[in-house]
């Protein structure tokens, strides 16, 4: 379930330790400790009383698999530290008032959208979509030119180490509840960080139990004024610059890795470079202004039309090395819903943070490792109708390994999928699942017990992820701080039903008679 783990399982465990134990009162033992080696021994006559019977109970199968629940499992992950809030915090002002001082020009851009947003605009409406005069621009250059010269040095002592960062807070929640628990079911050792907005969208039971797992709960209000941002995009910037990582693997919330990530940070994709990006599906639509304000030009310019747009659901940043890159996205984003989103993509797809790092990382001339294979669409089995996007792994540059599910179309999460009655609780509002709705592209999979997962995609790809997926959220709606009977029950007979999974009492609550173990096998 978790890899390659050759530990016994617990049953086998305890049964070992109560053996040695009679083992040992039996050598030279006093009444009192005849009586304990009579009453163990029963106890073990009792066990395998228990087991025999269940055994003639069932029919023959293969042993079941029981394993440790992912917070024994990853408890030997040391938690990140937390950076010292003066410092970072003090970091951020100085950053804060070299922005203010250099606001771009207009300070408030138009932002209109074009006739389609589904067919990729032509040439001369990207040139003329957005107008800014040459003055505006002059002065717009000038700010750019001011901020990257000002940028603070890298505070070497306030950042340590490898880690992943995940940004979640209101519905985005469950969506890492997702993510977070394909990290760990696919192995991954890495330690990691979940930030939110501020304490309104914390869970401190939640929090508590993913700390057994080596994950940190992060504030970004701890080291800001949240106020200030004014959209959703402009927290992920923040999250990666306060994050106590130096190296940095961060995911949306809506990310669900397939393979295990942490190769990337000894691959020579990173190491070589500091950056790792992933391509998006269209080009550049930036305005024509666009390369002469950041540097790149010496007027208005297409420089950028033939560039690939990135995808930043995934992104892996040295900060040691690209700081002040880092910085200078951080200006694009504090700019963001002003005026840089805009010149960046004019109103057409892509509008928000996700080339505020790639456009930092050229303009300073700061190299980057742009993975090379197109990215995938991954769509709902039986259907023409996608989940997300495939991204590639890049520690295999000559072929396309999916390493990353973007899903940014079917966002998964239990809740969002089986959960009835959610949008009254206060746990963790739905306001309705894919269950419930008859209109969702997956509502018929879920009644019916099927995969969602396109059966030639995965085939082509050689890859299953999806009955992993199920476990983590089986983990989720059994054994959390989400855990509803309801759910879990749900969740457990599509599991069943739809790949093979059965859940029985494991060997050690057979001896005992105690909580059932869950234990997980396929036919």
């Amino acid at each position: 379930m978790y890899g390659d783990d050759p530990d016994p399982p617990p049953s086998t465990q305890i049964l070992r330790n109560i053996i040695r134990k009679l083992r040992r009162l039996h050598k030279g033992g006093s009444p009192r400790q005849q009586v304990v080696i009579l009453l163990g021994w029963l106890l073990l006559a009792l066990a395998a009383f228990r087991a025999f019977q269940h055994i003639l109970g069932q029919p023959s199968k293969p042993a079941l698999l029981c394993r440790p629940s992912t917070h024994e499992h990853f408890a030997h992950i040391q938690l990140p530290n937390q950076p010292d809030k003066a410092q970072l915090s003090q970091v951020w002002k100085t950053l804060k008032t070299i922005y203010d001082a250099h606001p771009p020009r207009p300070l408030n851009l138009d932002l209109k959208t074009f006739d389609s947003i589904s067919v990729f605009p032509p040439l001369e409406a990207i040139k003329t979509h957005t107008n800014i005069s040459s003055a505006d621009a002059e002065a717009a250059r000038s700010s750019h030119v001011a901020v990257t010269k000002e940028l603070v040095p890298y505070p070497s002592d306030l950042f340590a180490g490898q880690g992943i960062v995940i940004l979640a807070g209101g519905r985005y929640t469950g969506f890492a509840t997702t993510g977070l628990g394909m990290l760990r079911e696919i192995g991954s050792k890495l330690p990691i960080e979940v930030w939110v907005k501020d304490q309104s969208e914390e869970r401190e039971e939640w929090c508590a139990e993913l700390a057994k797992e080596g994950v940190a709960c992060r504030r970004l209000s701890d080291y800001m004024d949240t106020d200030l941002l004014e959209h959703g995009y402009q927290l992920k910037i923040s999250a990666i610059l306060f994050s106590s990582f130096e190296q940095i693997l961060f995911l949306d919330a809506d990310n669900v890795p397939v393979v295990n990530p942490d190769v990337i940070f000894t691959s020579t994709s990173f190491t070589d470079t500091g950056v790792v990006m992933w391509p998006d599906y269209w080009k550049h639509t930036g305005a024509p202004y666009l390369p002469y304000i950041v540097g790149l030009s010496d007027g208005p310019s297409e420089l950028l039309r033939e560039d690939q747009t990135a995808e930043s659901g995934q992104l892996v940043w040295d900060k040691r090395r690209h700081w002040k890159s880092l910085c200078l996205a951080a200006y694009y984003n504090y700019y963001g819903p002003q005026h840089y989103y805009t010149m960046i993509s004019q109103g057409w797809a892509g509008w928000g943070d996700k080339d505020t790092f790639l456009l930092a990382l050229r303009s300073l001339r700061q190299e980057y490792y742009m993975v090379p294979h197109k990215l995938k669409t991954l769509f709902i089995n039986g259907t023409d109708a996608g989940i997300g996007m495939l991204q590639a792994d890049p520690s295999k540059p000559n072929n396309y390994e999916p390493m990353f599910l973007h899903s940014n179309i079917i966002k998964w999460s239990i809740r969002g999928f089986l959960c009835i009655g959610c949008a009254t609780q206060a746990i963790d509002p739905v306001k309705v699942s894919a269950l419930e709705n008859p209109k969702s592209p997956i509502n018929w999979h879920l009644k019916e017990h099927r995969r969602i997962f396109s059966l030639t995609d995965m085939q082509n790809m050689n890859i299953d992820p999806e009955p992993s997926i199920w476990r983590s959220f089986e983990h989720v709606a059994c054994r959390s701080y989400w855990q509803d009977e309801g759910l879990c029950n749900r969740t457990r007979e599509h599991m069943e039903q739809t790949f093979g999974f059965q859940f029985q009492k494991g060997w050690a609550s057979l001896v005992t008679g105690g909580e059932e173990q869950i234990c997980l096998r396929t036919r």
